[in-house]
């Protein structure tokens, strides 16, 4: 990461956050409670909602998350605008099987038709819900007449020269979070050259309450490497200008080191990275007190991160997205803004 960091805006100064073990308040930009009772989308699902495909074979939005053990890490729903903005899922062991989908192009039209007719006689019935679902159906099996994607995720078309270069990881995953493996990030490069829109990664285990330095000295290595190539790989191939690159996680560690040699939960400042995208990189926005337990200058509250990728994408973080049932609401809330310093 010394090497790139060039390439790279720091984000030291995030607040806002609650002591909150799950990905909603990076995916969605509230609270895990508040986004389910309101049914609040993922980040993905917006962009998919507002923007569409870039190409009919590729969704314009795909989770990598892996499912993992302790569940409010894995990603969060579409929430109140329906299946057709949800995600493609992939997850190792999906990979595989699509890789080998035994059922040839004949008989996967025979059951597109046997579904459709199946579906026929339900049209009485919400035809708002029947209508997402048509989309969402219609959708799969475009996916999966297509090579496309499939080919996107197959890392192995790289040469082993670039696959070192990430770094390899494994699959298996880190205690009740997600696997250490690299080819996630490889995945993700080929998917947007592909035509996604929008791609998310889990990565690693860092809960460490105990051992924090014993842990680290064999993850940071790894996950050194990847997003470091991954980085570098965006600027080399020239995709630094449209493809924005944001690393982050709930909530910092504590300062004060615990006496299991752990770091605790620590939601009072937090830090991110941020990469390509026509961002003004190379610099460092906010900083902390001299304990690293408190944001001193330039606070930036956590939602400002999403904004900020929303307005990458072409999306102006307060314009509306309409629900299921056509209700409008706004994508953030008007007191959230894009980091100024960095667009």
């Amino acid at each position: 990461m010394a090497k790139c960091m060039d390439k790279v805006a720091l984000i030291r100064s995030i607040t806002g956050l609650a002591d909150e073990h799950s990905s909603w308040q990076n995916m969605v930009g509230v609270g895990q409670s508040t986004a389910k009772r309101e049914m609040r989308p993922h980040m993905g699902s917006v962009v998919a909602k507002l923007q569409g495909a870039v190409d009919p074979l590729v969704p314009p939005f795909i989770d990598l998350f892996p499912t993992m053990q302790h569940k409010p890490y894995n990603s969060p729903h579409p929430g109140n605008l329906g299946r057709s903005a949800a995600p493609v899922r992939v997850d190792g062991d999906e990979v595989a099987l699509m890789k080998n989908l035994a059922v040839t192009s004949d008989r996967l039209g025979d059951r597109k038709q046997l579904l459709s007719d199946m579906d026929a006689y339900r049209r009485a019935t919400d035809s708002t819900e029947r209508a997402g679902l048509d989309t969402f159906h219609d959708k799969a099996f475009d996916v999966l007449f297509s090579s496309k994607l499939v080919d996107a995720l197959d890392v192995t078309k790289e040469t082993v020269a670039v696959r070192d270069h990430y770094g390899r990881g494994s699959p298996k995953h880190q205690g009740d979070g997600a696997p250490q493996w690299n080819d996630q990030l490889l995945m993700a490069r080929r998917l947007v050259e592909a035509g996604a829109r929008v791609v998310t990664v889990a990565y690693g285990f860092w809960d460490t309450h105990g051992q924090n330095f014993k842990s680290l000295r064999n993850q940071l290595p790894l996950f050194d490497r990847g997003i470091s190539a991954l980085i570098e790989d965006i600027y080399a191939r020239g995709m630094d200008k449209d493809t924005t690159v944001l690393v982050w996680g709930e909530f910092g560690r504590t300062p004060k080191i615990n006496k299991d040699a752990g770091r605790d939960h620590w939601a009072r400042v937090n830090g991110a990275l941020f990469a390509g995208g026509g961002l003004k990189v190379g610099q460092v926005i906010g900083s902390t007190d001299t304990q690293a337990g408190e944001a001193k200058d330039d606070p930036t509250p956590y939602p400002n991160i999403l904004a900020t990728v929303y307005h990458n994408l072409g999306i102006d973080p307060h314009s509306m997205v309409y629900d299921v049932s056509n209700r409008p609401s706004p994508v953030l809330p008007s007191t959230v803004e894009p980091i100024s310093k960095i667009i």
